[in-house]
């Protein structure tokens, strides 16, 4: 099936290139309804926060505005169908035995929460293509319906029927500035942290605090300078550890940070992506430890408990970042952290912005 796959994708990618008989452009493909498919896709299996940057760089670089707002609203009304790691226990294997993405596409397609009418690299057949499934009749490669229903409800579920009525991304914003927050594979009780701050300039920072047993009780840890123009903004999934085996001890902890976590966010409640970012003298370089601060998914709100006025006369914090621009070829990209715009313009050149 690998090999036959390989060989049809091939001949496929000859075929739309402007030299093949189905030229087929990406322009004419990534349109407002392809994003919209996209977005309603990711919501639906819970997909990583990196689509908060990643379809909005996109959209951008093909002169379409998509924002956060975009992204929120979308999330309000498109169900959580899929129970995949990391919110559930299940993998991609899982996934695809119990329908996979034929079922679900099929299931969001008569909701009427995709448009079917989009062109893709498959040819005219619109999004439809994809509720079918290849299969091998001897050698030859052929495509028949999926399934129409799913084949574990634990892993795979309906419309009707939903994990979740949403799914699960949501914007948050306050006297910290705007970030986004997953609440799909977080608890309830854990969506709402009032606890003073500990400030990390770098992930190994925390991570020795947590060594040290330094961080045994509640607090909002705050890792900044994690941001596209101070270092490229990396992933920090060194995080999560730690903290969520402190929040299984019972105390109360949150992550408020203007760096990048995927899906591995988890558990653990985590304002990531926050903007501005410290390095363009966002609030969170006026952070300082045993500061309150107040996370609440539902509301939707990140905010610091500090007299305003008080707050404002700050001193903007700085570091030295030479370690994050210098050695292993980072000099490279020093154009790029310059001119990059900030997490909610998709941390992309194109319409950039802090």
């Amino acid at each position: 099936m690998r090999d036959a796959l390989t060989a049809h994708a091939a001949r496929r990618v000859s075929e739309i290139t402007a030299l093949g008989n189905d030229y087929t452009p990406v322009g004419e493909m990534l349109d407002e309804r392809a994003f919209v498919n996209g977005i309603v896709g990711w919501h639906a299996t819970g997909g990583s926060t990196n689509h908060s940057m990643h379809l909005l760089a996109m959209a951008a670089a093909g002169g379409i505005e998509l924002t956060w707002d975009d992204l929120a609203d979308l999330s309000e009304i498109v169900p959580l169908l899929a129970r995949v790691y990391p919110n559930g226990l299940a993998d991609v294997n899982h996934f695809h035995a119990a329908g996979g993405m034929s079922c679900l596409i099929r299931e969001l397609l008569g909701a009427g929460l995709l448009h079917a009418d989009v062109r893709t690299i498959a040819g005219d057949g619109g999004l439809r293509y994809y509720t079918s499934e290849p299969f091998l009749d001897g050698e030859t490669l052929v495509w028949k319906d999926g399934p129409t229903q799913s084949g574990d409800g634990n892993i795979l579920s309906t419309v009707k029927k939903p994990f979740s009525a949403n799914g699960g991304l949501r914007l948050l914003a306050g006297n910290l500035g705007r970030a986004v927050i997953k609440v799909s594979a977080v608890k309830p009780e854990r969506q709402v942290i009032e606890a003073p701050a500990i400030v990390f300039n770098d992930q190994s920072e925390l991570q020795s605090a947590f060594r040290a047993g330094e961080l045994e009780r509640d607090f909002v840890a705050v890792v900044r300078f994690q941001g596209p123009a101070a270092n490229g903004m990396p992933e920090l999934h060194k995080l999560t550890p730690p903290l969520g085996v402190l929040q299984d001890k019972g105390f109360k902890v949150a992550l408020v940070t203007d760096g990048r976590m995927s899906g591995a966010s988890g558990k653990v409640p985590a304002a990531i992506h926050l903007t501005p970012e410290a390095l363009h003298g966002g609030p969170i370089a006026r952070i300082r430890d045993g500061d309150m601060i107040r996370l609440d998914a539902g509301a939707g709100t990140l905010e610091i408990l500090v007299d305003d006025a008080e707050f404002l006369q700050r001193e903007v914090a700085s570091i030295d970042l030479r370690h994050y621009h210098e050695g292993m070829g980072r000099e490279l990209f020093a154009t790029f952290r310059e001119a990059v715009g900030g997490a909610e313009k998709g941390a992309s050149v194109f319409g950039a912005s802090a």
